[in-house]
């Protein structure tokens, strides 16, 4: 076994005896060695996270800012290194491994602005006559340290969307990477430890998940910010209902293709390279597409044609665009459901097979709606395709989902575009492309089962923080 990267406590990095093995998810060959912190080592992190708080919120903010700024500067001196290093872990091909190094320097950049912005705002108070001669200023501050527990599927970017807003609003953060994929993060802390940040003020402590539940009841980390599946989401905020916490869940992210739209080449392409990208693991990949019966046989025939074309392999190969699901297990669970549909009536337009981890493009058309491919998140490289005869038809079969983070409408009909957003029931409606458009910056988050709060740099950096007003009297408005 080679030698294992440690945890960064409390910005030290230390290892301990309790080490395994990382393997990449296509061949299974080691890709490092990582270990598990002591309870020690946790009790550390928490308690100087817990003691730095006050010191940390008060520390100048291009203090806070020019720490980000060096995030940004290393990631992109490392790049190659960082996205070849995502690949080994993750599994994706190479060519989104950059875009997720590229996305996760976005991020710590608008950490950066953000901080630099985060100023407040003044009120006028003379409004009503009490409030003569009265202005209030209203701040924000941290609500505490955050415990940020991140999924595999994004081991740096969704790092990055925990760690660069607490960050920002110096709030202490201890972060807990997914086991699968922790020498993503591990990376990050030695590229921290190069910033003057207070120790205490960040750590990176990879646990079980069994010892999860621990760090989620510590009463020093008011704040739990988790990004993962859905029955672990809700059963977190089930056990402390007196925290603060955010949940980015699951989903089953629905597309329509009105009558109207000129383009069903530019729709099919983007329908499957954005249900299929990250293999499927994304939770707002495109899975279940719904087209007006006009234009229906048109663009299933062409999206079944460019998913086809989707190449599998080596996710290391320039040329893979469809790498191997996290394991073989995630993969034997997509058989499955694939198998499930066909039993029950579905059709397999392309795709359809299992090799070992890697699952063939698929798209499915004659679906029932109950079938776990259309009712649950698939997390795989599958899709959906079926007919709706009109707007009201899709729309009620987006919303009849127990999912709602993210929709994609393609039309040019600008009065469909603001229905879409008032009806769906979703947390974000992409309009002329699909659900898995996501700029950092913007409020992403969403509703049902998909999760409660939103991230995205700035809302998450106001979720992390309470309003703090002072009332300043008798003063000249």
């Amino acid at each position: 076994m080679t030698a294992a990267i440690g945890n960064w406590v409390a910005g030290e990095q230390v290892t301990s005896d309790q080490a395994f093995e990382v393997h990449h998810p296509y061949d299974g060959k080691v890709v490092g060695t990582a270990c598990f912190a002591t309870d020690a080592e946790v009790e550390r992190a928490v308690s100087a996270a817990h003691a730095c708080q006050r010191e940390f919120a008060a520390l100048p903010a291009h203090v806070r800012a020019g720490a980000l700024d060096h995030v940004v500067r290393r990631l992109q001196e490392r790049a190659e290194e960082v996205a070849q290093l995502i690949t080994a872990e993750n599994g994706k091909p190479i060519t989104w491994a950059r875009a997720e190094v590229n996305r996760s320097i976005s991020t710590f950049r608008w950490g950066a602005e953000e901080a630099r912005r985060w100023s407040g705002q003044l009120q006028r108070l003379d409004t009503d006559q009490g409030g003569t001669g009265r202005m209030a200023l209203i701040r924000r501050k941290p609500k505490g340290p955050v415990l940020g527990i991140t999924p595999f599927n994004f081991p740096l970017n969704l790092v990055a969307h925990k760690v660069a807003p607490a960050l920002a609003v110096g709030a202490p953060i201890v972060l807990k990477p997914a086991p699968k994929t922790p020498l993503s993060a591990l990376l990050l802390g030695e590229i921290l430890a190069e910033t003057e940040l207070p120790a205490g003020s960040w750590s990176v402590l990879v646990t079980t998940n069994e010892k999860a539940p621990e760090l989620v009841a510590d009463p020093r980390l008011p704040v739990v910010s988790f990004t993962g599946s859905g029955p672990v989401g809700w059963q977190i905020r089930d056990s402390v209902p007196r925290k603060h916490v955010t949940l980015e869940l699951g989903g089953n992210a629905a597309v329509y293709v009105n009558s109207d739209w000129p383009d069903l080449d530019h729709a099919a392409e983007r329908i499957a390279t954005f249900a299929m990208y990250q293999a499927g693991q994304s939770c707002i990949s495109v899975q279940r597409v719904y087209a007006h019966r006009d234009v229906h046989d048109e663009l299933a025939e062409r999206v079944t044609k460019a998913v086809a074309a989707q190449t599998t392999g080596d996710p290391r190969e320039e040329s893979t665009k469809v790498g191997p699901l996290i394991d073989e297990a995630a993969a034997e669970r997509v058989e499955q459901w694939i198998e499930e549909a066909v039993a029950a009536g579905a059709s397999v337009l392309t795709g359809g097979t299992r090799e070992g981890t890697t699952i063939a493009p698929t798209v499915l058309a004659g679906v029932p709606e109950e079938a776990k491919v259309c009712s649950e998140e698939v997390f795989g490289p599958v899709l959906t395709i079926a007919p709706v005869d009109s707007v009201d038809e899709a729309f009620r079969r987006i919303n009849d989902s127990r999912y709602g983070l993210q929709a994609g409408v393609f039309t040019r009909d600008l009065q469909l575009a603001f229905r879409a957003s008032a009806e769906l029931e979703v947390g974000g409606v992409v309009i002329g492309d699909v659900p898995s458009f996501r700029a950092d910056q913007m409020p992403y988050g969403g509703v049902k089962e998909s999760g409660v709060g939103k991230e995205g740099v700035r809302a998450a950096m106001t979720d992390i923080t309470d309003e703090v007003v002072t009332v300043l009297t008798g003063i000249q408005v």
